[in-house]
This record gives structure tokens, C-alpha cells and sequence, in this order.
């Protein structure tokens, strides 16, 4: 099971500061093949146009304008999709499949289009942004943590993993947040979070 995190407030978010060779925009027409140049060379997967339409566009959940890209020359090279698990979700977002190019890192272009995300989330009055990532996926968690995610242990060997890879990156480690996330969320969103 993927780790997860939670951002458990839209609170007080940092403004969006893309640097001046990029812009930020939202879904185009034919940006099907940009987004999976984006998420092979992110992932190291295989991805086509018709995976885009499979797993993001054609799907209920799809908005045109929570699908964010960033580009440069207008060429798309960073996305992230402003996602829900439940077509009808109204309080927790989720970040899905943030990817940027590897050969434009350094530009913390991560952080911006996952932070449009956040506000897309923000200026709809969702309560909270959840996402999953992996162990191995060390700036990216680092980036999540720099917007106020924290980790939530939805699984038995979470707390160990978590610790492993806080050593990894050579922070100290968080404690168990579920007590302040429980002051924050009602039950059921709870649920729904730690399902």
C-alpha cells in the first residue's frame, strides 16, 4: 500500500510563485499526449494518450480545469490533477499524479503545480487535500511536507516506513498526527481518509 498524506487545513496557503521561463495553465485540447510524456518521464512508465483518456479525461471525476500544467515555450512539462475519489466528494481533494519533467528539476515546479491544485481545492471550499506517494519518492515528500502534508498510517507497517524514510531524508521524524487531524475533520471525513 502506497503512503498517504494529508493536509488537513486549506489555510493561510502560500501564493503561487512560477519562475519566469515557466507559466501555469489548465487543460487543453491535445494535451492528452502531453500529459503522458509528463507522467512516463516521471514515472518511468509506458503511458499513451489513450491511457490519459483510460485514467484522468474520461473518468467522472475529470474537470478541465483541475488538470494543471506547466509549461515552457508552451510546451507542457509539469502537471498535477486536482482529483476526488468520489464523484461526489465536497470536502476532501486529492492530489493526483503530480509529475514534472526530470530535466527541468531544480525549479521547484513540483511545489507550484501541486499548490494550484490546493487552491483549485481552496476556492471550491473543500476541507482538506490527501494524496499517495511512495517510499522511494524522496523530493517529492519533501516537497508535500513544505506545503503542510503530513503522513497519515492507514497501514500496520506505515509508522515504520515513514520513519525509514524520514531518516532518508535526514529530518526528524513526525509523530502520529491523528489526534490534532481528529480536532480538525469531522468523523466521517475521517473515515473516508483513513480508508
Amino acid at each position: 500500500m502506497q503512503l498517504r498524506m494529508l493536509r488537513p487545513n486549506l489555510e493561510n496557503l502560500p501564493t503561487i510563485e512560477i519562475p519566469n521561463d515557466y507559466k501555469l495553465r489548465t487543460y487543453q485540447e491535445g494535451d492528452d499526449a502531453h500529459w503522458a510524456k509528463i507522467i512516463n518521464a516521471s514515472f518511468g512508465s509506458n503511458r499513451t494518450a489513450k491511457d490519459t483518456h483510460n485514467e484522468i479525461i474520461d473518468c467522472p471525476q475529470f474537470s478541465p480545469d483541475g488538470l494543471f500544467f506547466i509549461t515552457q515555450n508552451n510546451q507542457p512539462i509539469g502537471t498535477a490533477c486536482a482529483w476526488k475519489k468520489d464523484t461526489n466528494e465536497t470536502e476532501i481533494g486529492y492530489l493526483h499524479m503530480v509529475g514534472v519533467k526530470p530535466n527541468h528539476s531544480g525549479h521547484r515546479l513540483g511545489k507550484w503545480v501541486s499548490l494550484a491544485v490546493i487552491h483549485y481545492f481552496c476556492d471550491r471550499s473543500f476541507k482538506c487535500v490527501i494524496l499517495e506517494t511512495d517510499d522511494f519518492r524522496l523530493p517529492a515528500v519533501k516537497t508535500y511536507l513544505n506545503l503542510n502534508f503530513v503522513p497519515v498510517f492507514v497501514d500496520t507497517d506505515h509508522p515504520e516506513r515513514w520513519k525509514n524514510l524520514f531518516q532518508k531524508l535526514k529530518l526528524s521524524a513526525l509523530p502520529d498526527q491523528t489526534n490534532s487531524i481528529r480536532s480538525e475533520l469531522s468523523n466521517s471525513m475521517l473515515k473516508r481518509i483513513y480508508a
